[in-house]
């Protein structure tokens, strides 16, 4: 069974649509990047995922998956870092779906914790504000967080983004041991070089999809043409609409 299958998807925001009638399945513990112009329509893709946007049409199933089930790592500019929560505390949030928000800490959950804090790297941070933070070390936390959940359909929005080279490559080995153990993960990616040495699948995604598979295959220049053509030509004020060609582009 597949863990994520979209059926003629379009998501937006106000009635008007941001990814146009995606059609596919992401197999269960696949490792998949998404990637496509800024204003592809990726970041919206993930939203739909993990139910925080409702499609505006067609329908996404997630193979008998809940909302334990999966982790969700946003982009670190939507984490409000002013305020006034430590490193640890924002960790304990992953646990939020097994005991309830104002469930409490035990032992046993404060060692998960802490576990998950020291394999991002962070020990002795623990009762640091977030706010006081650097880009890298946040993202950290926010891997750390998704660790504690311990989700089997992982869904990551730019990962990687603006952090130094060491943190990438941290964060990218658990990213690895996550499919390895076979988790599914998606990752809204923009660096098309780990795209290519890392991830074995790619959507390639310019508002409605251009082209997915292995990533020898779909990775290519005039793919990234078609998506750059296809996001500069796309109008924003469009209505919701019924399904298109948008499909063969993606044959």
């Amino acid at each position: 069974m597949a863990a994520v299958h979209f059926h003629n998807v379009t998501l937006g925001y106000d009635r008007h649509p941001a990814v146009h009638h995606l059609n596919g399945e992401v197999a269960r513990g696949a490792l998949v990047a998404v990637i496509g112009p800024n204003g592809a329509g990726k970041s919206t893709l993930l939203r739909g995922i993990v139910g925080i946007l409702r499609p505006l049409d067609g329908s996404i199933h997630l193979g008998g998956l809940d909302a334990r089930d999966i982790a969700y790592l946003p982009q670190s500019a939507e984490i409000d870092r002013s305020f006034p929560i430590s490193v640890f505390d924002f960790v304990s949030t992953g646990l939020w779906r097994v005991a309830g928000l104002f469930g409490g800490i035990g032992k046993a959950a404060r060692e998960k914790i802490l576990r998950a804090i020291a394999s991002v790297g962070l020990n002795g941070f623990e009762n640091r504000p977030i706010g006081t933070l650097s880009g890298g070390q946040m993202q950290r936390v926010l891997f750390a967080r998704v660790l504690l959940q311990d989700a089997a359909l992982i869904v990551l929005d730019e990962p990687f983004n603006a952090i130094d080279a060491k943190t990438t490559a941290d964060l990218l080995a658990l990213v690895k041991q996550w499919h390895g153990e076979g988790r599914t993960v998606l990752a809204a990616l923009h660096d098309m070089e780990m795209v290519r040495n890392h991830f074995n699948e790619t959507l390639v995604l310019a508002r409605g999809p251009v082209a997915w598979g292995p990533t020898a295959e779909v990775l290519t220049p005039e793919n990234l043409l078609v998506a750059m053509r296809m996001c500069e030509a796309f109008d924003d004020t469009a209505a919701a609409c019924a399904a298109d060609d948008i499909n063969s582009r993606a044959a």
